[in-house]
């Protein structure tokens, strides 16, 4: 499975999020605690998404997040108050390559998936098919992360939350046993859920901050329960649970 984090809350630089931590980003590339059965080097690819000045910005390559030698002098320049970063381990059998890393991207929006889909493609045929085909046509790439971003954006206009959170239910009825492990931010607001893996949160008075493993020892850091939906702000942060959601 792949590694995620997403930030919200006074401007930091990337890479106090993404290289300095003990328990970092970067070292969860080649060194994760928490795999569950999903691979164990998260080495095809990586992507960072930030905002300047509202605008948002995106960094993807489809090389180890270690193999790039100009990351960590781009990371210590830049500061943002709103960041998501991803490193990728491809599921066997879908392409690599730069348009398959996260963050996904629509407008001020980012993207990151952390699992897959089960019997993809054939499981979720019908839900494809319910998507304008121009979408279909121009996806980043032919993967499980890509059709899911696609399906979210298509039903954006329900509120983030609840777009996210339908779309999981119905890609779990059509494909059982899927991992859908999801965060959304436009920079203001964060969706994330845990579906079948875990997400950790750290909160504070103005900020928040999840991730798949924590990276400090910090005991402010909690672990959700599986099937959680978390919205958030720097302010605020609320979950609920998924289990029986209609």
């Amino acid at each position: 499975m792949c590694r995620h984090l997403a930030y919200l809350g006074p401007s930091v630089s990337l890479a106090s999020l993404v290289l300095d931590p003990p328990h970092s980003l970067y070292k969860q590339s080649w060194a994760p605690k928490d795999m569950r059965g999903g691979g164990s080097v998260n080495a095809d690819g990586f992507g960072l998404g930030w905002y300047l000045e509202n605008e948002a910005v995106r960094y993807r390559r489809s090389v180890p997040i270690w193999a790039d030698e100009n990351l960590p002098g781009l990371t210590r320049s830049i500061s943002s108050g709103a960041v998501i970063a991803a490193v990728r381990n491809g599921t066997t059998g879908m392409p690599l390559g730069e348009g398959a890393a996260a963050p996904f991207q629509h407008d001020q929006w980012f993207f990151s998936h952390n699992g897959l889909i089960r019997d993809w493609p054939g499981s979720v045929a019908k839900l494809a098919e319910g998507l304008p085909v121009t979408d279909l046509l121009t996806l980043d790439a032919p993967v499980d992360s890509a059709l899911l971003w696609a399906l979210i954006v298509d039903r954006l206009d329900r509120g983030p939350a609840e777009a996210v959170a339908s779309v999981v239910q119905d890609v779990e009825a059509a494909a059982p046993g899927s991992r859908l492990n999801i965060l959304l931010t436009d920079g203001e607001q964060l969706v994330a859920t845990t579906w079948t893996h875990a997400l950790w949160v750290r909160q504070t008075d103005d900020s928040v901050t999840v991730s798949s493993e924590p990276w400090t020892d910090d005991p402010g850091w909690r672990e959700l329960p599986d099937r959680t939906l978390l919205t958030a702000t720097r302010y605020a942060c609320s979950t609920t649970s998924m289990e029986g959601r209609q």
